[in-house]
């Protein structure tokens, strides 16, 4: 399964939330945590989805984004 970036930020607590909601959406997410142990504002985490569900969860995210 080819996997798509759907979403990058530094602040686990917004990854967390973006995360939740696809799944709750039954849309399939991989997090890719990037971030140095030590030093939390050095790395992002990255949120991959399914690319065939690519609009979707962008949609999803938009829509997240602007409440």
């Amino acid at each position: 399964m080819k996997w798509y970036k759907i979403f990058v930020t530094r602040n686990p607590a917004e990854a967390s939330i973006v995360q939740g909601m696809l799944a709750e959406n039954q849309i399939p997410v991989q997090a890719l945590n990037k971030q140095d142990s030590s030093y939390l504002n050095f790395g992002e985490i990255e949120i991959y989805v399914p690319l065939h569900l690519k609009e979707t969860a962008k949609q999803l995210v938009e829509k997240s984004l602007l409440n």
